[in-house]
């Protein structure tokens, strides 16, 4: 008999591998329940509610991600490659976590709580906050002007890696967020270097 830490994340891989699966719109604990072979009331021993269940994913989601960049941003790099690891860190994980990826654009929460999508939008704030450091160290390098709009550049960065996570899920995970980053990269970077002085 599997311990309750372990049954807690038992459920949580059954629920995002169920979203994994482009043809379902709505997940319901009747589904997940039979999908572990257990009763709904067994999942709520684990969970007070499937809004839990969610809030359990965008745990792992934020633990994976802003860990790794943390990790990047404490590294001297230059600011814009900080700013081309984060941006790969993001493609990567979502090609690699494909239930998560329809959790991140928002999919996933269609008709579930809203806190659970105002906590995804935090999710994206904190992104395109830690862009906008990496950026600001970019500056601050002389790799980028000084003057420019740091604020507007994360977000054009942050709607270039959220418009990938939407073409993935869209496509039911056959366009992979990290095609053409070889090329694309660059043209971002360029998108950046354009910002001069006035």
């Amino acid at each position: 008999m599997a311990k309750p830490g372990e049954r807690k994340l038992q459920i949580l891989q059954a629920l995002a591998g169920m979203l994994e699966d482009p043809k379902v719109e709505k997940i319901t604990t009747a589904a997940l329940a039979a999908r572990l072979d257990c009763s709904e009331a067994a999942l709520y021993r684990h969970f007070a509610s499937k809004a839990q269940m969610f809030e359990g994913l965008i745990e792992f989601i934020e633990t994976s991600v802003f860990g790794v960049i943390n990790q990047i941003s404490a590294e001297p790099a230059q600011g814009l490659q900080q700013v081309e690891h984060i941006l790969a860190l993001l493609l990567g994980f979502a090609q690699r976590n494909r239930g998560m990826t329809r959790v991140l654009t928002g999919d996933a929460l269609v008709n579930e709580n809203e806190r659970l999508q105002t906590r995804i939008n935090l999710v994206h704030d904190k992104i395109e906050a830690a862009l906008k450091q990496a950026l600001r160290v970019a500056a601050a390098q002389q790799q980028i002007a000084a003057t420019a709009d740091f604020g507007a550049l994360a977000n054009v960065l942050l709607c270039y890696v959220v418009g990938r996570w939407q073409q993935y899920a869209k496509s039911g995970f056959t366009r992979e967020p990290t095609a053409q980053w070889t090329q694309q990269w660059p043209m971002l970077c360029v998108a950046c270097l354009s910002q001069q002085t006035d």
